[in-house]
């Protein structure tokens, strides 16, 4: 069996490149690297059942695979930010161009999505049923409104061409092969406090996150896909945690002497992002794993070797 993943090369991507070459099936990864490392995914090059194609999937991709994993957009404020048109056109015709490919191949074709469909919530946790208040034109609404105009593609393919979809929404999500510079704040803090520099967090800290283990969203992912499913399915970590006690605990484990500062709030961060998971645990038996120190501490390593 080959499965095509867009975006291979990213975070989550080359994690899931790594997984699926494991399990013994062919692996063909593409990613144009525009927000993400070639370096990622060095350690596979050489095996014969991963290939590597650089390509912008805002363009069509002619290609046989069995299923395909649509990960490919930039996710990260930094990134999706640098330019908020291409952002846009990555979810809308990037995601066109590969429910076109998986109509013709009649294959199972999943969405990563995101949890920023349901934008500053008004209710915790969010469920699948929450509709979301977002902010259509602000300057996270590329990403935002891009991934909402995604899943509404995905159901319109659905409906429309009875395609086998999967709509995967994830939760905050970090662990080894996250970029020094991503601006995610896991990242941003751990990297800090390794520097001994100060860890600056935007408003006043007591907004929310929630954490999950880069192993347990891979495996969500995966379950999903094998499953009947058609989503959308939260897949994240239900313990929340305020971004206070995040930079508290990486400055514990870390034995920084970084200082915690604090900087005017972003527009339109969400005050709080907690999945409620019932369906993934009840649909797909998936519940993550990995709790937070465990996890941290991995990252940390990783850092350590990187930065």
């Amino acid at each position: 069996m080959r499965i095509l993943v867009t975006g291979g090369s990213g975070f989550i991507g080359s994690n899931l490149c790594e997984l699926l070459v494991s399990q013994g099936y062919d692996v063909l990864c593409v990613d144009n690297n525009y927000s993400s490392r070639k370096s990622n995914i060095y350690h596979l090059l050489d095996k014969r059942n991963f290939e590597f194609l650089r390509h912008d999937i805002t363009f069509p991709l002619y290609v046989e695979v069995d299923k395909i994993y649509h990960l490919a957009c930039p996710a990260s404020p930094v990134h999706y930010q640098r330019d908020p048109v291409f952002t846009t056109k990555t979810c809308v015709h990037g995601s066109i161009n590969m429910l076109g490919l998986a109509k013709r191949l009649k294959c199972p074709i999943l969405l990563t999505s995101t949890s920023e469909v349901y934008g500053d919530p008004e209710i915790s946790p969010q469920d699948e049923s929450y509709k979301g208040s977002v902010n259509p034109i602000g300057v996270r609404s590329c990403y935002d409104e891009g991934k909402r105009c995604a899943e509404t593609l995905f159901f319109d393919y659905y409906r429309q061409h009875n395609l086998d979809i999967k709509v995967a929404r994830i939760f905050n999500t970090y662990g080894p092969k996250m970029a020094v510079n991503d601006g995610r704040v896991v990242s941003n803090f751990i990297v800090n406090a390794l520097r001994n520099q100060d860890l600056v967090i935007n408003g006043d800290g007591f907004q929310t996150r929630s954490f999950c283990y880069i192993s347990d969203t891979i495996s969500g992912l995966v379950k999903l896909m094998l499953s009947d499913n058609t989503g959308p399915i939260n897949i994240g970590n239900p313990n929340e945690i305020t971004v206070n006690e995040l930079a508290s605990n990486i400055i514990q484990l870390t034995k920084s002497k970084s200082k915690i500062v604090f900087s005017k709030g972003l527009p339109d961060d969400p005050s709080r992002r907690c999945p409620d998971i019932t369906q993934a645990n009840n649909q797909l038996d998936w519940k993550p794993g990995v709790g937070l120190i465990p996890g941290l501490i991995s990252t940390i390593n990783y850092f350590k070797l990187i930065t």
